[in-house]
């Protein structure tokens, strides 16, 4: 009795999420990890039919390696467009359904906001090997065949990824919980619209992101720096807030974050970096560009 043919189906789908993961933690961008996925999917199908279903020997070191490499070409072309991009570049986030305990970011792997941020200063090579070596553990001679380097290479870039991500962000981080409640102290004093309280929970030298590419609203098309600047812009939008704002709280991108809503439409995602000795804000990023909050699932 002969064993049935492999279903190339449903071998993609046993590794999607965590293609998703790496193309995602590539690119911070939810709409090009798809478009990738979509292109993986339609090699390996192709594969399959040409071959007559003949086997892979390592299926999962296979498909990660087409994912790598299509997110590196994609990546060459994500730099192209934020050459003409309005104001500041945040990546897409990743939020979690309300009432789903094993949701999108808690399956997938994935790196904070403030981390992502700090990656897209790698170049798109140093990129994939950090987040091949980093967070999903393959070795550097596994990763050399995927992003097509000598071990020798591999070993260098990660080391060189390593130190210049390292001297951006400490290693040790804020628990969830605390991390939770700052969070929402920091809405509730944006809300109750006073310089006091906004002062209380953020850091001298904080900064504030907008990413409104030239279509949503932004608070300034660069950084806003000092905690006694961003406080007064924060309280001067509170005047203007809709009455029908309302907030929520969900993972984003693996760490607690504010969705702003107008009516049943997210306005703003905003994410904050916490200083991991006095859990003071640090960070603030704030996505109000239509086209990366049009995946989020409320």
């Amino acid at each position: 009795m002969t064993s049935a043919p492999p279903d190339p189906t449903a071998q993609f789908v046993a590794y999607r999420e965590l293609l998703f993961s790496v193309v995602y933690n590539i690119l911070g961008s939810v709409a090009d990890t798809e478009d990738v996925l979509q292109e993986v999917w339609l090699a390996w199908s192709a594969r399959h039919r040409a071959q007559g279903g003949e086997p892979v020997e390592n299926i999962r070191a296979y498909l990660v390696r087409a994912a790598a490499n299509q997110a590196l070409a994609r990546r060459a072309d994500l730099i192209r467009r934020r050459e003409t991009y309005v104001g500041s570049w945040l990546p897409e986030p990743l939020v979690a359904a309300e009432h789903d305990t094993v949701g999108a970011v808690e399956r997938f792997e994935t790196l904070s906001m403030a981390m992502l941020v700090v990656l897209e200063t790698l170049s798109p090579v140093e990129r994939a090997v950090f987040v091949l070596y980093e967070v999903f553990g393959f070795s550097h001679p596994e990763i050399a065949d995927m992003v097509n380097r000598s071990p020798a290479a591999v070993r260098q870039l990660a080391s060189r990824a390593r130190r210049h991500v390292h001297a951006r962000r400490p290693r040790h981080r804020p628990g969830p919980g605390i991390h939770a409640q700052v969070t929402e102290r920091f809405a509730a004093a944006v809300l109750g619209g006073d310089l006091q309280p906004l002062l209380e929970v953020l850091a001298p030298d904080v900064t504030l992101w907008t990413d409104g590419g030239g279509k949503g609203p932004a608070t300034s098309l660069r950084p806003v720096h000092g905690h006694q600047r961003v406080a007064e812009l924060f309280v001067s939008l509170t005047a203007d807030l809709p009455p029908e704002l309302a907030i929520r709280y969900r993972s984003v991108c693996g760490e607690p974050g504010t969705i702003v809503l107008s009516g049943t439409s997210p306005i703003s995602v905003i994410v904050l970096d916490l200083h991991t000795e006095t859990n003071l804000i640090t960070g603030i990023y704030s996505i109000t560009n239509p086209d990366k909050l049009a995946r989020i699932q409320l």
